[in-house]
């Protein structure tokens, strides 16, 4: 990663650090760790704030199809970013809690979904909204991954409760800045491997 991007990334963190909630982009280490299940039979697959591609560059890695691939980014300008590294992702520039308004995939369910939104900086209401709309859009045996900086799962288990959700954590890396940590969301009646 180039001082430029951190520089880009570091802007946009002063801007809205609430939305952005790091300092700079996720390391490679932790890209790793929250792609490392999935594979090209998962696709399509939904990313939620990309933010300048660290993820986005590992799900490529693992072999899904850069044109199997959907970006949600908020910012405008972390959004012109990726349409220009990833020109056939499908990219929407808008609130993961609206997606349940858009279809995502092209009439297809996504098999997975990789998410870097700061979940554990929003009001429970809105990280409701955003799994709900999410959820909507993935396909039965699809999992949800999320990182977080904290040491427990982002999500507050009421509102687990109240989503139908199940969360476990799966990994986590000291190499990256902060130290991180990946869950597993699944819906509750379905068994998470």
């Amino acid at each position: 990663m180039g001082f430029s991007e951190q520089l880009n990334f570091l802007k946009e963190w002063v801007t809205d650090p609430l939305r952005v909630g790091a300092v700079a982009p996720s390391s490679d280490s932790l890209a790793e760790i929250i792609t490392r299940e999935i594979e090209v039979e998962h696709a399509p697959v939904v990313e939620l704030g990309p933010g300048t591609g660290v993820f986005t560059r590992s799900l490529l890695d693992r072999g899904i199809p850069q044109h199997k691939l959907v970006l949600v980014e908020s910012s405008l300008e972390f959004a012109r970013l990726l349409d220009e590294r990833f020109p056939d992702a499908r990219m929407f520039c808008m609130d993961a809690a609206e997606l349940d308004q858009v279809d995502l995939c092209g009439g297809q369910k996504a098999g997975a979904v990789i998410s870097g939104l700061p979940l554990f900086s929003m009001p429970n209401w809105k990280v409701a909204d955003i799994l709900r709309s999410t959820f909507s859009h993935l396909r039965p045996g699809g999992y949800f991954y999320q990182f977080t900086y904290g040491p427990k799962c982002p999500v507050a288990s009421e509102v687990l409760d109240a989503c139908g959700i199940q969360a476990r954590r799966v990994g986590g890396t000291l190499r990256n800045m902060p130290p991180a940590s990946v869950y597993k969301l699944s819906r509750a009646n379905a068994a998470v491997a």
